[in-house]
């Protein structure tokens, strides 16, 4: 029996690439044939990693289809053309409405998405979702075959290397590092991080913030965010990396004193996970997936009012008590979340499957 995952676009370093890549490594431990087919792969990936979809051939009613949705794609509407039982990975689809006002392209793409995901509903026999959130999206949208959740698997032993020395050298300064990490795009809502930064940095002005994430694709959102720190008088206080190097991101979470989210939309939000990992205190605004990933960890804003959050981060990062109970919280949490945890669950949830 072979058991293959099949996705748009398997990219080096991102969140959905990894959780494919951490997959199929438990697939093959399972002792089953584990592959990965794609339209595009990232030619930085080893190149047993993945083959093109072309050459997926030959499925038999008896093997698995596990297919990755998080985008808009063709591919999703050729699903039902391969006959073997099917998985849908559901990893949330950003809703277009965040998109319009910045890229056309962006909000057809993830129109396109959802209604992909609306197609699948009475053609897959089996749903993992990467949240309790997701998973009430696909009910929303009807589905009726089994859901379970499912969080992304990570691979946390990754995050012990060594940090970039460039930039601990550079921002290892004395100053408070507020710190934010996610692609530069409007569901994230890095305006409304800036805003509370505004406000903080009169309680604390020895402090910077630092928006980890690339713009690509999303240059006129991140041109306009420019802008307004600039009129915040804030252009010196805030750094914005673009796409970096894995090692670099680890020395901003090194170098991080909080992280603060304000996003409106996430179907799982790895930087969460990644922030407990490295012991930093989250403050979150309480949208979406926040909630269950954090899963009663860290401080959950029931409101952007940005005066409201700079008071918050204040209160954090000056009482010692406060921020040892978060993080412990946060390390709790965090073995929730274990690379051993999640793969078991997946082991048992995919046995299960398979055994009908």
């Amino acid at each position: 029996m072979r058991i293959v995952q099949l996705l748009p676009t398997l990219s080096f370093g991102d969140a959905i690439g990894n959780d494919t890549v951490a997959l199929k490594k438990a697939i093959s431990d399972m002792g089953y044939i584990s592959e990965i087919y794609a339209e595009n792969i990232d030619k930085r990936l080893p190149s047993d990693t993945a083959k093109n979809i072309s050459r997926l051939k030959d499925l038999k009613k008896d093997d698995v289809l596990i297919y990755h949705k998080s985008t808009g794609t063709d591919l999703t509407f050729k699903i039902q053309d391969f006959h073997c039982r099917k998985i849908m990975i559901y990893h949330n689809v950003t809703p277009p409405e965040f998109f319009r006002p910045y890229s056309t392209a962006a909000a057809s793409l993830t129109e396109y998405g959802y209604k992909g995901v609306e197609h699948l509903r009475d053609k897959v026999d089996y749903c993992l979702a990467d949240s309790a959130y997701n998973k009430s999206e696909l009910l929303r949208m009807g589905y009726t075959c089994p859901i379970d959740v499912l969080p992304i698997l990570i691979r946390f032993e990754d995050y012990k290397q060594s940090p970039a020395k460039g930039i601990m050298s550079r921002y290892g300064d004395g100053k408070r590092n507020l710190i934010f990490v996610g692609r530069i795009a409007p569901n994230k809502k890095q305006e409304n991080v800036i805003r509370a930064f505004y406000q903080y940095k009169r309680l604390d002005p020895d402090s910077r913030l630092i928006l980890v994430g690339s713009y690509t694709g999303m240059e006129n959102y991140y041109e306009r965010l420019v802008k307004y720190a600039g009129a915040l008088g804030l252009k010196d206080d805030i750094v914005f990396t673009g796409h970096i190097k894995f090692n670099e991101i680890l020395a901003y979470y090194r170098l991080a004193d909080v992280f603060v989210c304000m996003s409106e939309h996430e179907g799982f939000c790895v930087p969460l996970a990644e922030a407990m990992f490295f012991d930093v205190p989250i403050i979150a605004y309480d949208t979406s997936a926040i909630g269950d990933t954090l899963g009663g960890s860290g401080i959950l804003l029931d409101s952007n009012d940005p005066v409201f959050a700079a008071g918050v981060i204040r209160r954090v990062l000056t009482d010692e008590l406060l921020k040892k109970q978060i993080i412990e919280g946060q390390r709790r949490r965090l073995e929730d979340f274990s690379y051993e945890r999640i793969r078991d669950i997946f082991e048992k949830q995919l046995k299960d499957f398979i055994a009908g």
